[in-house]
């Protein structure tokens, strides 16, 4: 892998490079809010590495930032917090390297260690298979299909979910309600495909853009905090899926 190299963005090469997800589509408003995103969250420490073959393909990408800062449902001290992991490839190394990377970082910021959501049933957030193969270990499971793994560098307390995600889901009434923020690119689509498919059904959302991580961790009804759809009081999605699905979601649940 000598000619792929780590590129890691910044202020000043944000706009040259910017998010690896929905690249081609630069004009789109997920693409470019997803951007403004991670410059506002550039000076709280995050990271975003695009491996590039020769500076012009890329291959993939690594998000994290520090667990104060991060976007995904957990409480944790002093870790490093992986956001999401792509490559366009398997087999290659890519994966294990970007990881290796953020538990070097970690190691030089004096973190406890790093920590990730991974969902094993579901494509929208990464498969734990890669994490467990550099040397994470699972600490914790919640909602059927959420894991939490953790790399630690001694004994430290383990990062945990919290254990009050239907209440949560409650307390947003009966009513549709949709969570999000720009950390993911793609929720721009998903929200218009709830939408369209709210307006199919005779319903009206209410959507609540979530500012910090103060408002995710206190609301988000999940641990894939930046993404979640409440009807009824319960979580109905936290993912994409289409204005067909979210047609017959709604009334299904009628």
């Amino acid at each position: 892998m000598n000619d792929i190299n780590i590129i890691e963005l910044n202020s000043e090469n944000l706009s040259r490079y910017g998010c690896f997800c929905l690249k081609s589509k630069p004009g789109s408003e997920g693409y470019r809010n997803k951007n403004i995103w991670m410059k506002e969250r550039l000076a709280e420490g995050l990271k975003y590495l695009i491996l590039s073959k020769d500076n012009e393909t890329s291959c993939g990408f690594i998000e994290y930032i520090p667990s104060e800062y991060a976007w995904r449902g957990i409480q944790a001290e002093n870790y490093l917090v992986i956001h999401c992991l792509w490559t366009t490839a398997s087999g290659q190394g890519y994966g294990s390297r970007l990881i290796q990377k953020s538990i070097e970082d970690a190691k030089a910021q004096n973190k406890y260690g790093v920590a990730v959501v991974t969902n094993s049933k579901d494509t929208w957030i990464a498969n734990k298979d890669i994490f467990i193969k550099n040397g994470f270990k699972l600490v914790s499971e919640t909602l059927g299909s959420f894991e939490l793994l953790v790399y630690k560098f001694g004994e430290y307390l383990d990062p945990y979910f919290p254990d009050d995600w239907e209440a949560r889901a409650r307390r947003l009434g009966e009513g549709l309600t949709i969570l999000r923020s720009y950390q993911c690119p793609y929720v721009e689509v998903a929200t218009n495909n709830i939408l369209e498919g709210a307006e199919g059904a005779g319903i009206k959302p209410v959507i609540i853009d979530l500012k910090d991580r103060n408002e995710m961790i206190n609301l988000a009804p999940s641990p894939y905090g930046v993404f979640n759809v409440v009807y009824k009081g319960k979580l109905v999605a936290f993912h994409r899926i289409t204005v067909r699905a979210a047609k017959k979601l709604f009334q299904d649940q009628c």
